[in-house]
C-alpha cells in the first residue's frame, strides 16, 4: 500500500472563482427582529460572507497546514488523507484523532503540536504522542466515498487498516461528535488493538432492558434535552439522514471540483458556508460577548458534501467498550450526559468536567483538552 507525502496547492484560478461567486450572491429575504430564530441571522452571514470576500488569506491557511507532514495512503482500495506528526520525546504513543462534522483534518491543527512535543509546550517530553490525524472519507483530501453503506463504524475499521500501513500495532484513539463514533467503534470492535479511548461525546448507546439499573434523574434529564434539541435544531440531520441527494443540488455549487486532487474542497459560496457555519455557531460555549469571526480559526468554515452516514453504535445485552475509557465533558456542548450514562457504555477510567467550553473542544480549548488526553493516556503508557 503506497504512502505518498502530500502538499496542498490550490490553484489561483479556484480561489478567483470562490471570490466571484461570494460576490455575486443573491440574498434572501428576512423577518425582521428575528435574530437566529429561523436559522442563520441574515447580519452574520453578510459579515462572514465579507470577510471571505475581502480579508480571508487562503494562502495563509494554506502555508499554515503545508507545515505538518501530510500524506495519502491506499487504505482499502481508498485514498486517505492524512497528518502523522511524529513524537519528540523518550517513547511517544500512536494516536489516532479524528475529526466531526462539519469539519475535516483542519478541526485538530491547534492540539496537534501540543500533543506530539509538549516540551516545546509547556509539557513533558515524556507525555508525547506519535499523532495521526485522518480525513474521513469525502472529507478534506481523501477520496469520496462511490457506494451505499458508509458509516462512522466502517471508518474506524478503516482506521484500523491505515495504522496497519503505518506500522502501530497498538494505539490509543480520541474524537469528538462524529470523530467520537469513530472512536467508540474502535474501542468496541478492535479492543485487542486499543490502549485506551478518549471522547469528548457519548455516542453508544447502552442495551437497556428490565435487568438494567433503573436511568437515574440525571438521565431522563439528558434524554430529555436531546429529544428537545432534535426537535429545535435537528432538522438537517433529519434531511441528510433520508434525502441527502436532494440537499446536495443546492450546497453542490460550493466545493469546487476541478478534477485534480490538489483542488478539491475549498469552500467557494455563502450556502455551503451557512450549512456548516450554522452548525458551527450553535456548537460554540458562546456567551452574549462572543462572536464566531473572533476567531482566526473559525473563519476557515470549510467542510464537504455529506456522504458518511452517523449510524449509532449499539451496544448488545451485557457488552460494553472494555478498553480503557475516559470522557472529557464541555458543559456547553450538544447533548450532555451525566457520568452514569457513560459508565453503561465505557470501562470509564476518567470522568473530567471541564469548567468551560463547546461541542468543538478542539478548536475552542486545546491546552484543556490536550492536558486531559495526557493525563488519561499516562497510566497506559
Amino acid at each position: 500500500m503506497a504512502i505518498q507525502p502530500f502538499q496542498i496547492n490550490i490553484p489561483d484560478e479556484v480561489l478567483d472563482d470562490m471570490r466571484q461567486r461570494i460576490a455575486n450572491t443573491r440574498w434572501p429575504d428576512e423577518i425582521p427582529n428575528t435574530d437566529w430564530d429561523y436559522g442563520s441571522n441574515m447580519a452574520y452571514v453578510r459579515e462572514l460572507a465579507d470577510y471571505w470576500l475581502n480579508e480571508f488569506d487562503w494562502r495563509k491557511q494554506e502555508a499554515m497546514l503545508n507545515g505538518f507532514s501530510q500524506f495519502r495512503a491506499d487504505v482499502e482500495g481508498m485514498g486517505i488523507h492524512y497528518i502523522h506528526e511524529r513524537g519528540k520525546g523518550p517513547n511517544p504513543i500512536p494516536l489516532v484523532i479524528t475529526h466531526g462534522w462539519p469539519s475535516t483534518f483542519f478541526e485538530m491543527y491547534k492540539i496537534i503540536p501540543l500533543l506530539s512535543d509538549p516540551a516545546s509546550h509547556g509539557g513533558n517530553a515524556e507525555d508525547a504522542f506519535d499523532v495521526i490525524a485522518p480525513s474521513m472519507p469525502s472529507y478534506g483530501f481523501s477520496d469520496r466515498t462511490t457506494e451505499r453503506g458508509w458509516s462512522v463504524s466502517r471508518v474506524g475499521d478503516m482506521w484500523v487498516s491505515l495504522m496497519d500501513v503505518l506500522g502501530y500495532d497498538k494505539f490509543g484513539a480520541h474524537g469528538g461528535d462524529w470523530g467520537a463514533g469513530v472512536t467508540a467503534r474502535l474501542g468496541y470492535a478492535h479492543p485487542d488493538r486499543m490502549i485506551g479511548v478518549h471522547v469528548t461525546a457519548v455516542s453508544a448507546t447502552p442495551h437497556l432492558d428490565d435487568d438494567s439499573p433503573p436511568l437515574t434523574d440525571a438521565e431522563k434529564e439528558f434524554h430529555r434535552a436531546r429529544a428537545q434539541w432534535r426537535e429545535d435544531e435537528g432538522a438537517y440531520g433529519h434531511i441528510q439522514g433520508t434525502k441527502p441527494q436532494t440537499l446536495s443540488y443546492g450546497l453542490m455549487d460550493s466545493p469546487c471540483r476541478t478534477g485534480g486532487m490538489d483542488s478539491r474542497e475549498v469552500p467557494r459560496m455563502v450556502g455551503l458556508q451557512r450549512r456548516c457555519g450554522e452548525r458551527l455557531y450553535e456548537g460554540r460555549a458562546a456567551d452574549e460577548h462572543h462572536h464566531l469571526l473572533g476567531d482566526a480559526d473559525d473563519k476557515f468554515v470549510g467542510a464537504n458534501i455529506l456522504r458518511v452516514a452517523a449510524a449509532p453504535l449499539n451496544m448488545k445485552k451485557g457488552e460494553k467498550i472494555t478498553p480503557p475509557s475516559a470522557v472529557a465533558r464541555f458543559p456547553k456542548d450538544i447533548g450532555y450526559p451525566p457520568r452514569e450514562w457513560a459508565e453503561r457504555v465505557f470501562n470509564l477510567q476518567q470522568w473530567t468536567e471541564m469548567p468551560d467550553g463547546g461541542h468543538f473542544a478542539a478548536m475552542e480549548k486545546p491546552e484543556a483538552l490536550v492536558e486531559d488526553l495526557r493525563s488519561f493516556f499516562r497510566p497506559l503508557r
